[in-house]
């Protein structure tokens, strides 16, 4: 389960700027006389999330309901604004929001505008190319690409470290990518306040993640998601607002390739190799 990177994504700034700060390398100690053993520290206790609640099936039959009705659209498009936190100076976190404007038609167009917060930024592919294109610098990013959205999406963050924090709602079968290492879900209950709609909430966790999702009880469409990390120090939300949901609309061919982006100064598609996902890590199809 690749769920909800939300603050561990930069996606056109993982092109642009740096996504993550460089590791820190050790340094050989000279040699001396070999210290006296130690005990080693305790692990930390594992997190024993099967033992309560298992997989619920009303909570997997929610989930299915939701992945077949975005996998069954052959257009898309949504208002996606996500929120993360990030640690002060203080050590209490503050809250950074960016609003995605994302376009698909499958199973092989995207686009994904986001006018802020931070620099704006289009991403768009249509089959055959990708372009990630900084209007305000006047710069673009264009390489070949795979020709499916899913194909694409790996590439582009094997290549480039380019994310998104809606990927595993718009992948062609996104029950298989949200349910992958699932160890826990279940049904939380009801909202009537988020999305201006009742909603459905179940809660999912694998070994590295505990998601909340709130799914329109009758439409069966996605309205908020929140997750936060086992291993991140501080347990910081990470928060996806979805609107404005639109199915199998028509959609122009043009929305899907910019002649601004095309004419903008070229640079290299790719990101500094200290921000390349490393051997073993986490991408677009993994988490």
């Amino acid at each position: 389960m690749q769920m909800l990177r939300v603050g561990r994504y930069l996606a056109l700034l993982a092109v642009l700027a740096p996504l993550f700060l460089p590791h820190a390398r050790a340094q050989q100690a000279p040699v001396a006389p070999a210290p006296a053993p130690q005990a080693e520290p305790a692990p930390p206790p594992m997190i024993d999330m099967g033992l309560r609640f298992g997989l619920e099936p009303k909570a997997i039959d929610i989930l299915k309901a939701a992945s077949a009705k975005l996998a069954a659209a052959k257009t898309l498009s949504f208002t996606a604004v996500a929120t993360y936190e990030s640690p002060a100076r203080t050590g209490q976190p503050l809250a950074y929001t960016t609003l995605s404007e994302v376009t698909l038609e499958r199973p092989d167009k995207l686009l994904v505008i986001v006018p802020g917060d931070g620099p704006p930024s289009e991403f768009y592919y249509d089959g055959k190319v990708v372009m990630a294109y900084s209007p305000e610098a006047d710069l673009v990013a264009v390489a070949e690409a795979p020709p499916t959205i899913d194909e694409m999406l790996k590439a582009a963050y094997d290549v480039a470290a380019i994310y998104f924090p809606f990927t595993d709602l718009i992948v062609s079968d996104p029950y298989k990518d949200i349910s992958e290492g699932l160890k826990l879900a279940f049904v939380m209950g009801q909202s009537k306040v988020v999305g201006d709609t009742t909603t459905d909430i179940i809660v999912l966790a694998n070994d590295t993640v505990q998601v909340q999702l709130w799914i329109g009880a009758e439409d069966k469409l996605p309205r908020m998601m929140r997750a936060t990390y086992f291993d991140e120090p501080g347990n910081y939300r990470h928060q996806v607002e979805f609107s404005h949901w639109l199915l199998d609309q028509p959609i122009p061919p043009a929305t899907f390739t910019s002649t601004a982006a095309a004419n903008a100064r070229r640079m290299r598609f790719g990101a500094p190799p200290d921000q390349l996902p490393q051997p073993g890590a986490t991408g677009a199809t993994k988490p």
